[in-house]
């Protein structure tokens, strides 16, 4: 799709309880199910540009994950990815969908599969963005959380958002702006949200794909990957790994975008997701 893409507004007004717990998420646009799930440490928020052009044609599902975004955030909750894809088998449920169009990206990517070989939900299509889909996986980051969680929950406000900053800025490969920094910093910040920052990473771990990653040639639907050619947080090479795994998947790399390839290139995510669904109908 030709041209720059502008910021939509985004809105989660929809309220869905899991297990007493409040997940947030939105409809937009007419048209067959296509559902976004974001990945982490983001929100909804990522497909602020993209959600809009699709739902030209497509009628858009999209959420924040549990402990995510605008959903709620507790202590002692359970908002890894052994829970979210109950989560989402639990949306699809309450939206009265079957076997829509999934793009997940990320984490998202990961609850989608999880769903689909664990939960034996059905798609149509599953468009997969970087996904978080082979073992081992975590930064160096996420082994420290993992060790240090409660230590990093009690750093003052102002160290936790520099880490914050930090992080986040290496998931692009060009430099955000204060505006959309703070986007993806908002969600995390304060007494609850730094607590929950840590919580979802210290909750990263290896078996959540190793339950998966040996299934992917069971995957009953048309598969295509779109990844990141600057993505440092999961490598490339680890894409071409995952497309050898999924019969007949498509493979496409993005140049000059990094693993947030939804916020780097939406252009090239809206592209190919409506040719990608063009060419199955």
């Amino acid at each position: 799709m030709a041209g720059v893409i502008t910021d939509m507004p985004w809105e989660l007004p929809g309220a869905f309880d899991f297990r007493g717990q409040q997940v947030r998420y939105g409809v937009r646009g007419t048209g067959d199910p296509l559902v976004l799930l974001h990945g982490t440490p983001f929100s909804s928020v990522v497909w602020r540009r993209i959600g809009p052009q699709l739902a030209r044609n497509y009628r858009v599902y999209y959420f924040d994950l549990l402990g995510y975004g605008q959903s709620d955030k507790r202590h002692g909750q359970d908002v890894s990815l052994g829970v979210q894809n109950r989560v989402f088998a639990a949306l699809l449920d309450h939206w009265d969908l079957d076997r829509p169009h999934v793009v997940g990206h990320d984490f998202g990517g990961a609850t989608a599969l999880r769903t689909h070989l664990l939960d034996g939900r059905d798609y149509r299509s599953l468009t997969l963005i970087d996904p978080v889909a082979l073992s081992p996986h975590g930064s160096a980051l996420v082994q420290s959380a993992r060790r240090h969680q409660d230590a990093l929950t009690e750093l003052p406000g102002y160290i936790h958002e520099a880490i914050l900053r930090a992080y986040i800025a290496g998931a692009v490969h060009r430099e955000l702006s204060e505006q959309e920094m703070n986007r993806y910093l908002q969600p995390w910040l304060g007494d609850q949200g730094q607590a929950a920052f840590y919580r979802q990473i210290a909750q990263m771990h290896d078996r959540h794909t190793d339950e998966i990653q040996d299934r992917y040639d069971e995957i009953r639907c048309p598969v295509t990957i779109l990844w990141g050619e600057q993505d440092g947080w999961i490598p490339v090479d680890r894409g071409h790994t995952l497309a050898g795994r999924i019969p007949g998947a498509g493979f496409r790399t993005v140049p000059e975008a990094g693993h947030l390839l939804p916020e780097d290139a939406p252009e090239a995510v809206v592209a190919t997701v409506i040719d990608f669904l063009t060419r199955l109908t």
